[in-house]
């Protein structure tokens, strides 16, 4: 099925404010956690294109070495307006099914992106893996597109389970934990450098957070 990713971007500058990094930290840490998850993205067989909504010209030049759509979100009034600007494209574009995903999730792999899609059993269906402490979605699965409206920024993933429980009898919840690990606090850089889940990633962070 003719599928693609959606990656909103925010900008580095405005990203990460529970951290209190550095503003130079904190774009390193931006550009370590965007720049893995694209790369896997773009190394998985289940998608097609993968549409980048941004203001940053940074980000789009990125973007550019995977073949990326660039679409600009000036505004960066918030998650759901950005994957609206995509769904515009995607709705024009002959794409049958999208996956949302964060820039924070540095340890998904290409296995799990697969995983993610094996719970796409209906033409109509919508799978979600919400985040670690289950107050986010970190993968979002619509299929087709436009069968559900997103709820990002009302917190909980619960509002997007419900949003697709009104839209069709086939949603799943997938617990898959590599996509579940964001980072959004040192409770979980200490957590991922714990497990040493993607190793070179870990290593980065280290470096970033000064730790030994």
């Amino acid at each position: 099925m003719k599928t693609c990713a959606i990656i909103p971007i925010k900008s580095f500058s405005k990203a990460k404010t529970r951290l209190k990094l550095s503003s130079e930290k904190t774009q390193i840490l931006c550009n370590v956690m965007f720049e893995e998850v694209l790369q896997t993205v773009a190394d998985s067989a289940c998608i097609e294109k993968i549409i980048l909504v941004s203001k940053e010209e940074e980000i789009f030049k990125i973007g550019k070495k995977f073949n990326c759509i660039e679409i600009c979100d000036d505004d960066e009034s918030g998650v759901n307006n950005a994957v609206s600007l995509a769904d515009s494209w995607i709705s024009n574009n002959g794409f049958l099914r999208s996956v949302v995903f964060p820039q924070d999730i540095p340890f998904m792999t290409t296995q799990d992106i697969d995983s993610l899609f094996n719970f796409c059993k209906n033409e109509r269906s919508v799978v979600l893996v919400p985040s670690r402490h289950f107050d986010g979605t970190n993968a979002l699965v619509r299929t087709p597109n436009d069968i559900m409206k997103t709820r990002y920024d009302e917190g909980s993933y619960a509002f997007q389970f419900e949003s697709a429980m009104m839209n069709t009898s086939h949603y799943s919840l997938a617990l898959i934990q590599r996509i579940m690990l964001d980072i959004d606090s040192y409770e979980d850089v200490d957590f991922v450098i714990q497990k040493n889940i993607k190793p070179s990633i870990c290593q980065k962070l280290k470096e970033i957070f000064q730790l030994e």
